[in-house]
C-alpha cells in the first residue's frame, strides 16, 4: 500500500468516526425522533409521562451490539427513508416493539411480585386487590413464542393517558366489563384503538391454554375472593 492510499484510508476512517461521534448522539435525542410528524404525538405523550426521563432509544433499542445494529441503525435508516421518500405510517397505527429485557433492566424486582400492594392500586382496583405473578406471565409469554411480554399488558404506559381517569397507569384490566365506560382517543379501525381495548380477557378468555390447561376466567384467579363477589362484577 502506498503512503497516499494509507493517508486516504486513514482520512476516511477518521471522518467516519467523527461523523458517527456527532450523528449517534444527535439521532438518539427524542427531539430528533419528534421531527417526524407521525412520531410527534408519541413524543408529546412521553414528555408528560412517568418515563419522561427515559429516552426513546433507552426503551426501543435493545442493549446489545445486535440490538443497536438492528433497532437503531437498520430500523432507523429504514424509518428515515420512508419519511423522506415514502408514506409514513399514520400516528394512530404506529406499532413499536419494546423488549421485555429492556423493561426488566430497570424493573427486575417486579418478577418477585405476586400480590400487588394496595397502595399501588387505583380505585376501584384496590377494592378487590390484584394477585398475579409477573414471573409466570413472562415465562408463559416466552413459551407461547408470539412476541408477547411486558408491553402486552402495559403497552399504554408511556404513550397514552391512564384509562378511565385512573390516577396511575395500570394494565388495561377488564375494559369491557367493569362499570366505567372507556373510549380510547383513537379513530375507529385504528391499530392503537384496538390495542387500547384489549384487556386481560385477551388471554383469559376461557379458551386459551398454557401447559395443557385452559386459563381460568374466574374473578378470584386474580382478585381477592372475599371482596370481588360484591364489587364490579355481577
Amino acid at each position: 500500500m502506498t503512503r497516499t492510499k494509507a493517508i486516504v484510508i486513514a482520512a476516511i476512517v477518521a471522518g467516519a468516526v467523527a461523523l458517527g461521534g456527532v450523528a449517534v448522539p444527535l439521532t438518539s435525542h427524542p427531539k430528533f425522533c419528534a421531527a417526524c410528524h407521525n412520531i410527534r404525538p408519541s413524543y408529546e405523550s412521553w414528555i408528560v409521562s412517568s418515563h419522561k426521563e427515559v429516552t426513546c432509544v433507552d426503551c426501543h433499542v435493545r442493549p446489545s451490539v445486535e440490538g443497536y445494529i438492528q433497532d437503531k441503525a437498520i430500523a432507523g435508516l429504514k424509518d428515515v427513508a420512508i419519511y423522506l421518500f415514502g408514506t409514513p405510517t399514520d400516528a394512530h397505527n404506529l406499532q413499536a416493539t419494546v423488549s421485555s429485557e429492556v423493561c426488566l433492566s430497570c424493573h427486575r424486582a417486579i418478577l418477585r411480585v405476586s400480590e400487588v400492594a394496595v397502595r399501588d392500586l387505583p380505585p376501584p382496583v384496590k377494592e378487590v386487590g390484584l394477585i398475579m405473578s409477573h414471573r409466570k406471565h413472562i415465562e408463559a409469554f416466552a413459551k407461547r413464542g408470539q412476541g408477547e411480554g411486558c408491553t402486552t399488558c402495559h403497552s399504554r404506559l408511556v404513550h397514552e393517558k391512564p384509562i378511565k381517569g385512573y390516577p396511575i397507569v395500570i394494565p388495561r384490566g377488564h375494559v369491557a366489563v367493569d362499570n366505567k365506560p372507556y373510549d380510547p382517543d383513537h379513530p375507529e379501525g385504528s391499530k392503537l384503538r384496538a390495542a387500547a381495548l384489549n384487556d386481560c380477557f385477551r388471554c383469559h378468555d376461557g379458551k386459551a391454554e398454557h401447559e395443557g390447561k385452559v386459563l381460568s376466567k374466574k374473578c378470584e384467579t386474580c382478585h381477592l375472593p372475599e371482596k370481588v363477589s360484591n364489587y364490579l362484577f355481577d
